[in-house]
C-alpha cells in the first residue's frame, strides 16, 4: 500500500475545496516526538543566540564597522528570520499535538520563507561583490562601497526577493486543492503543495524553474565571476603568507554559498519525481535549521576579529551580571 493511500485512509478527503492542510511533521511515532521537540528547541535557541551574538559583536566592535560585516549583520538577522518562520510553528504542533494548519497560514509561511531565503541569496551575491571590490579594486573600494551604496544594495535585495516570493504565492493561490490535504513535511513549501493540487501544476513548475534560473542562477553566476577575479588577483600576490591572508576573508563566505546553493538546488530540482520522500524532510531540515545554525560558526571559526568581539560581548554580559 502506498503512502498516499495510507494518508487517505487515515485522514480521508472529499472533492470539495479544502480550508486547511495536515502537516505530518518529521516523525509520526508518538514516542519520538518529545525527543524531536527538545532537539529542535535546542537548535532554535542556539541559532537565534549565535546569530544575535554575531550581530551584537558587529555593533559593539569598531573594527567590524566595515561593509563586509554590515552585510554579515544583515545575514544574521535573516538567518534568525528563516528559522523563526518554520521551527516555532512546528514546535507548537508537537507540543499541542495539533497537525492542522489553515490554508491562509500555509501560504503566509510559504511567502515569508521564500522572501527571507531570497534576500539571503542576494545578500550572498552582494558580499561576493564586496570581496571583489576590496581585493581587486582596493584604491576605489571606499568610494564604490560607501554607506549609501550598501543601503541601496540591501534595499534592492529585499525588493527582488519580495517580487519573487509574491509571484510564487500568487501562482500557488490560483491552484485548486480539492483532494488530499496531507503534507508529508513539517512546513509548507512549493514541491509539497504541487503534489496536492487537483489542477495542473505544469505552468507553476515552469514558473519556478524560469524565475529560479533568473533569481538564483544569475546571483550564482555573479558570485562565480567575482571569485574568479578574486582568485586571479590572489594568485598574483608573490608571498604565500599574503595570498593566505587575502583569501582567508573569502573562505567563510564560499563555504556558506556552497551549503546554501547545494541544499537549495537539491530541494527544488526534484519536482519531477513521482512522490516526495522522507529525504525531502532531511533537505528541509538542512535548509531551515542547519544552514542558519552553521553560519555564525563558519564566520567566527577562522576570524580572530569576530572571535575577539564575541569574547568582549560575553565578558560585558558577565560583568553586568
Amino acid at each position: 500500500i502506498s503512502l498516499q493511500e495510507l494518508m487517505q485512509s487515515k485522514f480521508g478527503y472529499n472533492r470539495t475545496a479544502i480550508t486547511e492542510f495536515i502537516l505530518l511533521g518529521l516523525v509520526e511515532t508518538p514516542e519520538l516526538r518529545p525527543v524531536v521537540f527538545l532537539v529542535f528547541l535546542f537548535a532554535y535557541l542556539v541559532t537565534v543566540g549565535g546569530n544575535l551574538s554575531i550581530l551584537a559583536a558587529i555593533l559593539v566592535e569598531p573594527k567590524l564597522h566595515t561593509p563586509m560585516y554590515f552585510f554579515l549583520g544583515k545575514l544574521s538577522v535573516l538567518d534568525v528570520g528563516c528559522i523563526t518562520v518554520t521551527v516555532p510553528s512546528m514546535l507548537a504542533r508537537l507540543l499541542f499535538h495539533k497537525h492542522t494548519v489553515p490554508y491562509g497560514a500555509c501560504l503566509t509561511q510559504l511567502f515569508f520563507f521564500h522572501l527571507l531565503v531570497g534576500v539571503d541569496c542576494f545578500l550572498l551575491t552582494v558580499m561576493a561583490y564586496d570581496r571583489f571590490l576590496a581585493i581587486c579594486r582596493p584604491l576605489t573600494y571606499r568610494a564604490r562601497m560607501n554607506q549609501a551604496v550598501q543601503r541601496i544594495l540591501v534595499a534592492v535585495s529585499w525588493a527582488l526577493a519580495f517580487t519573487n516570493a509574491l509571484t510564487h504565492t500568487v501562482a500557488i493561490a490560483t491552484l485548486n486543492f480539492c483532494g488530499p490535504n496531507v503534507i508529508n513535511h513539517f512546513y509548507c513549501d512549493l514541491p509539497q503543495l504541487f503534489q496536492l493540487s487537483c489542477s495542473s501544476t505544469q505552468l507553476n513548475e515552469m514558473l519556478l524553474f524560469a524565475v529560479g534560473f533568473i533569481m538564483a542562477g544569475t546571483p550564482l553566476a555573479l558570485i562565480i565571476t567575482s571569485y574568479a577575479h578574486v582568485a586571479a588577483a590572489v594568485l598574483r600576490i608573490r608571498s604565500a603568507e599574503g595570498r593566505k591572508k587575502t583569501f582567508s576573508t573569502c573562505g567563510s563566505h564560499l563555504t556558506v554559498v556552497a551549503i546554501f546553493y547545494g541544499s537549495g538546488i537539491f530541494n527544488y530540482m526534484r519536482l519531477g519525481s513521482a512522490k516526495l520522500s522522507d529525504k525531502d524532510k532531511g533537505v528541509g531540515v538542512f535548509n531551515t535549521v542547519i544552514n542558519p545554525m552553521l553560519n555564525p560558526i563558519i564566520y567566527s571559526l577562522r576570524n580572530p576579529d569576530v572571535q575577539g568581539a564575541l569574547w568582549r560581548v560575553l565578558k560585558g554580559r558577565r560583568s553586568l551580571a
